[in-house]
């Protein structure tokens, strides 16, 4: 079943009804569509309207403050991975001009004495919004918790083991991203868009409701096709990670984020990506499984952590 936004919809309630025949519908469905255009509109996705409205309300706080102060979160050495990241920083691969936003990065929350909380930055307390850290550890919560899910059955799609991503993403390097992208107001540098052509780092990212349009997908005719938020879905598309497990079989698909309409120039835009890690041991080699005559293995052996470093590097964070 497709939607008015051009790519899929899916329930992700069937593949957690206990019913063998829907669970197997609801698996079918993801996996032809991550293997034609690697993005999904999910719903029944158990992250609650309230939760949303709560951390949309907060971000909006902590994006109209004063720069000053939104500077003051700014965490030097640590490649943006915690804390605020200032307005043109970022930039997609390729790519000199900086991508018109600023953005906030909540990261993994180790709760159960994990030695792999020693590798992660801490997370960073808003003295001026103390709620902004509560609401976004319960947001994060509630992205990894339906990311495993959907990891479920990409997992038992692909022919392997339910769980097999489990270990992988327990306690893993996962970022949550309030994103703002400001009026455009004035003179920008040729070449710069609210968001540049590129594909994720991660195994899937979770997009919840962006408060205007401006997403693109690239499909398999080279065609820019617009995802607009429908009400009660979350949008979930494939990473590069994912992309080189399973030997391309599975599609990390370009997306961008286009400025507004003239009219609409003056209008602010935001979104929340949760970018979803395995921890940084995990090995991506291709599965053998995805490996054949037709299909000879396509990338280097390499482990999460190392391609995420090189990732971040191609794109400004980390210099």
């Amino acid at each position: 079943m497709s939607n008015p936004q051009g790519i899929p919809s899916v329930d992700l309630s069937e593949f957690l009804s206990g019913d063998e025949k829907q669970q197997q519908n609801f698996i079918n469905k993801l996996g032809s569509a991550y293997e034609d255009i690697g993005f999904v509109a999910v719903k029944n996705h158990g992250i609650s309207q309230d939760l949303i409205d709560h951390l949309y309300a907060q971000m909006k706080e902590f994006f109209g403050q004063d720069e000053k102060v939104k500077n003051k979160y700014n965490i030097p050495g640590i490649g943006g991975q915690r804390g605020y990241t200032p307005f043109g920083t970022e930039h997609a691969k390729g790519k000199t001009a900086g991508d018109l936003k600023e953005f906030w990065h909540f990261g993994q929350f180790v709760e159960d004495n994990d030695p792999i909380g020693e590798q992660y930055p801490e997370n960073v307390n808003v003295e001026e919004q103390p709620e902004f850290l509560k609401v976004g550890r319960q947001a994060y919560k509630a992205f990894e918790d339906a990311g495993r899910h959907l990891l479920r059955a990409i997992a038992l799609h692909l022919g392997l083991e339910e769980t097999y991503f489990n270990e992988h993403i327990h306690n893993g390097n996962s970022i949550l991203r309030p994103i703002h992208y400001p009026p455009i107001t004035g003179e920008i540098e040729e070449g710069a868009v609210r968001a540049g052509e590129h594909e994720d780092i991660n195994l899937i990212t979770l997009l919840v409701g962006a408060s205007a349009d401006g997403l693109q997908v690239l499909n398999k005719q080279n065609e820019w096709v617009s995802v607009t938020a429908i009400q009660d879905h979350i949008v979930v598309n494939v990473g590069d990670m994912l992309q080189r497990l399973t030997n391309n079989k599975l599609k990390s698909t370009t997306h961008r984020v286009i400025n507004p309409s003239k009219e609409n120039l003056g209008t602010s835009r935001y979104s929340v990506p949760f970018f979803l890690h395995p921890r940084s041991e995990m090995r991506l080699d291709c599965l053998a499984s995805c490996i054949d005559a037709d299909h000879p293995k396509a990338y280097e052996d390499i482990t999460a952590g190392e391609y995420l470093m090189q990732r971040l590097r191609e794109i400004g964070l980390i210099k």
